[in-house]
C-alpha cells in the first residue's frame, strides 16, 4: 500500500487518510528509529489522545497516546478484541501473509489472541504453569546464570552490559523455566530480537523460535520435567500441542525482549546516577524504586500490538470503525501530560504505569521479569565493585523498531 492509494478510491473504510485526515506518520523507518518520542509528541499536539499511523508496508493503525485512553482500550475487550480475525485490513487482503507485522499481530492459539472464557481457559494454564515453574527456585536460578555471564569477562576490566549480560541473562533463566538447553536458548537471543525488529527476517526467524520450540514440546511430552513445558501439556485445561508450542513462544519472545530491554536501561540509570550507585551498593536504595522509575519513563516495550476495534466507536476524539487496528503508546501513555504534567516529580511508589499493559491480557509473568532484573543488578553490583562508565553518558545511543526503544550499548569498566 502506497500514499496515492490511500488517497484513492480504494482507500481502506477506517483509514484515517480516507476520511479527510493529513497523512499519518510511520512508526518505522529511519525517523522512527532515531527519535520516536519525537514523533509521538508531535502527534499528540497535531491529533490529540489518538493519532493515525502507518506500519510496515504502510498498514493504517490507531496510536493510542493517552494515559487514559490506553486504559480504556486496555480494559475494554468487549470493545477492543485482542482477536485479530477481525482485522478488516487483513480479512480484505491488504496485509500479506509474509508480513512482518504477522508475528506481532497476526491471530495464534494463545491467550493473547483471544477474549472471554477462552483466553480464561490458556491464561489459567499459563498462569498455573509459571507458578509452578518458578517456584523450584527462580532467585537461585538468576544468581547462577549472572555469576556465570559475569564470569566470561570479569577478569577482562571491561564489558557492554548490554551485549554481555542484559540480552542473554533473561533468555538463560527462561531456558531453564521452559526445559530448554541453556545453548539452545543462547542461540534463540537473535532470533527474539528480529521478530521485534521487523523487517525481511522477523517471519524465518519466528518460524525458527516455533521449529525449536516444537522439538521442545516433543522430548516433553515423552520425557516430562519439572519445567513449565511439561506443566502446560500436562494441564487440565487441555492444551493441545499447536496451544502448547504458541505458549512457548509468547513466554520466550515476550519475557526474553522486555526484560532484557528493562535489564539495560535499569543499568543505564544507575550508572548514570552517582548518588543511586552509591545507594544500591550501600544497601540505601531499594532496586524495586530504581525499576519502577524506569518502567515509568522507558518501558521495555513502547509500542504494544493491537487491538481491534470490535464495532463503530469514538475515542480520543476520533471515530473508529469495526476492524481498525489499534496499537498502544505505553511510552507515550505513560509521559501523558494530563496525569504526569512534570515528568520530573517522583513517582516511587506509584505502580500504576502502563509498562506491564493492564486488563485482562495483562502480563502475566511481571514478576519473573522483576526478580531477574532485581537479582541480575545487585549480583553484578557486588561482584564488580568500582564498575563505572567506560564512556560520557550522552554517548550512549539507542535505536527504535516499531515496538521497542533498545539501548545500543553499556560500555563499562571496573578494576581487575
Amino acid at each position: 500500500m502506497n500514499d496515492q492509494t490511500l488517497d484513492g478510491p480504494d482507500a481502506p473504510r477506517g483509514c484515517p487518510v480516507a476520511h479527510g485526515g493529513t497523512d499519518p506518520a510511520r512508526l518505522y523507518g529511519p525517523e522512527a528509529a532515531t527519535d520516536p518520542h519525537g514523533i509521538y509528541e508531535r502527534l499528540r499536539k497535531e491529533h490529540g489522545s489518538v493519532a493515525p499511523v502507518l506500519l510496515e508496508g504502510d498498514i493504517a493503525a490507531w496510536l493510542v497516546l493517552g494515559y487514559r485512553d490506553n486504559r480504556r482500550v486496555l480494559d475494554n475487550p468487549r470493545q477492543f478484541s485482542r482477536d485479530a480475525r477481525i482485522w478488516r485490513d487483513w480479512q480484505d487482503g491488504r496485509v500479506e501473509e509474509t508480513s512482518p507485522l504477522i508475528p506481532m499481530l497476526g491471530w495464534r492459539p494463545d491467550c493473547v489472541s483471544q477474549d472471554g472464557e477462552p483466553h480464561r481457559r490458556l491464561r489459567g494454564a499459563v498462569t498455573d504453569g509459571l507458578q509452578a515453574a518458578t517456584g523450584r527456585g527462580i532467585r537461585r536460578h538468576v544468581t547462577h546464570f549472572a555469576n556465570k555471564q559475569i564470569d566470561a569477562f570479569a577478569a577482562t576490566g571491561r564489558a557492554d552490559l548490554v551485549a554481555d549480560y542484559a540480552e542473554h541473562l533473561p533468555m538463560l533463566v527462561l531456558t531453564r523455566i521452559l526445559g530448554l538447553p541453556a545453548a539452545e536458548g543462547r542461540s534463540l537471543v537473535e532470533s527474539c530480537a528480529q521478530v521485534l525488529k521487523g523487517g525481511e527476517g522477523a517471519l524465518a526467524h519466528n518460524d525458527r523460535i516455533i521449529e525449536i520450540l516444537g522439538e521442545l514440546a516433543g522430548r516433553k511430552k515423552a520425557e516430562p520435567g519439572s519445567d513449565f513445558t511439561t506443566a502446560l501439556l500436562e494441564h487440565h485445561a487441555d492444551l493441545d500441542m499447536e496451544e502448547v508450542v504458541s505458549h512457548l513462544r509468547l513466554v520466550l519472545i515476550a519475557g526474553h525482549t522486555t526484560t532484557s530491554n528493562l535489564l539495560a536501561r535499569v543499568l543505564q540509570l544507575v550508572l548514570t546516577d552517582a548518588s543511586r550507585l552509591s545507594g544500591l551498593v550501600s544497601g540505601q536504595l531499594n532496586i524495586s524504586g530504581v525499576v519502577e522509575e524506569v518502567m515509568w519513563n522507558t518501558p521495555p516495550l513502547a509500542v504494544m500490538p493491537g487491538r481491534f476495534a470490535a464495532t463503530d466507536l469514538e475515542l480520543g476524539g476520533h471515530h473508529i470503525q469495526e476492524g481498525d487496528l489499534l496499537v498502544l503508546g505505553l511510552a507515550p501513555g505513560n509521559l501523558d501530560p494530563e496525569v504526569r504534567p512534570d515528568p520530573g516529580v517522583s513517582v516511587q511508589g506509584n505502580q500504576s504505569h502502563l509498562a506491564f499493559s493492564a486488563g485482562p491480557h495483562e502480563c502475566p509473568g511481571q514478576s519473573i521479569g522483576q526478580s531477574i532484573i532485581e537479582i541480575g543488578v545487585d549480583v553484578l553490583l557486588h561482584r564488580l565493585p568500582g564498575l563505572r562508565l567506560a564512556v560520557p553518558s550522552e554517548e550512549l545511543g539507542s535505536t527504535a523498531s516499531t515496538w521497542e526503544f533498545r539501548l545500543d550499548s553499556l560500555p563499562v569498566e571496573f578494576p581487575v
